[in-house]
């Protein structure tokens, strides 16, 4: 890999997680049992990411089963969830650049969502308050 493919997936890398923090309640932490980077909401898995930075890094995302066919047809790089339900994730390979760093982090978000929609009402409208 060249340097400056290092500093882009670097800093893609880097920004996804920084985004993953920012989202209300959720944590983003190295999961040492998966060895994995795991973002999680209220305990519930939202996303994972390859905890080593190379060309294999890839960004593991919840999505709409049939919107996870759609981009696998359209993108090379998101491929069926690695060591997921291939049905409801998604793993796309962070070297490529057919995805733009916002279009990632739009992905992040609505994994985000997916899973606070999947909460109890009660509990589901308390955190909505503090999702904009």
């Amino acid at each position: 890999m060249n340097q400056g493919v290092d500093w882009m997936l670097k800093n893609r890398w880097e920004k996804i997680q920084t985004y993953g923090a920012s989202l209300p309640f959720a944590k983003v932490y190295y999961r040492e049992d998966w060895e994995v980077i795991y973002f999680e909401l209220q305990g519930k898995m939202f996303a994972l990411l390859s905890p080593t930075i190379d060309e294999q890094t890839q960004l593991t995302l919840k999505g709409n089963p049939q919107k996870n066919e759609e981009l696998r047809e359209v993108y090379e790089s998101i491929k069926p969830g690695y060591h997921m339900n291939k049905k409801h994730w998604n793993s796309i390979t962070l070297q490529s650049d057919e995805l733009s760093d916002e279009e990632l982090l739009q992905m992040l978000r609505a994994s985000y969502q997916l899973v606070l929609a999947k909460f109890p009402k009660r509990e589901r409208e308390q955190l909505q308050r503090f999702v904009e």
